[in-house]
């Protein structure tokens, strides 16, 4: 009894110290759906995971991506080096509404992808020419950066009460 009430406190200050679950942040991605890919004996099996998340200046817009989990025992203990390839897809589900400016390529979201080194990045920016938000997604790590990528767009569209459509090259930064 003893050791559990000990581990317990150990192990919420490992995870919180090295971001082993991004999730627990009040900004962070809300879980949709897990399906495991693959089958572990004794270890939680690779999994793919789609979250989505809201812009966090852009009213009426949600991101949802889906990327890779490491099982195995690394994964176990929130410590493998999660894959680059993450898919995305950006709609508009309600008015738009921009609360600020934003330069082209700001992060949107940025989450860790494994224990020290390597990031996952949503960034955004407007094509004003077409009035389209463009959303997309990368990792990057200390000494090697990836190629993998994915993006998505917005077509910012009138919404039902909304006196006008919004220009997004209105609130970029120049």
């Amino acid at each position: 009894m003893k050791r559990s009430k000990l581990l317990a406190p150990i192990l919420t200050v490992f995870m919180l110290c090295f971001g082993a679950a991004p999730a627990f942040a009040d900004n962070g991605p809300d879980l949709i759906f897990r399906r495991s890919v693959d089958f572990k004996l004794l270890t939680p099996n690779d999994k793919l995971a789609t979250y989505a998340i809201d812009d966090p200046i852009i009213d009426g817009v949600a991101c949802y991506y889906t990327a890779h989990e490491k099982g195995g025992v690394a994964g176990m203990f929130g410590v493998a080096e999660q894959s680059s390839e993450v898919s995305l897809a950006c709609r508009q589900y309600g008015p738009i509404k921009f609360k600020e400016k934003f330069g082209q390529g700001d992060t949107a979201f940025s989450e860790r992808r494994s224990l020290l080194f390597k990031r996952m990045h949503i960034v955004r920016g407007c094509d004003a020419k077409r009035n389209v938000l463009v959303y997309m997604v990368y990792s990057d790590k200390l000494v090697e950066g990836s190629p993998e990528s994915s993006t998505s767009t917005v077509a910012i569209q009138p919404w039902t009460g909304q006196a006008e459509v919004p220009r997004c090259g209105e609130y970029l930064n120049r």
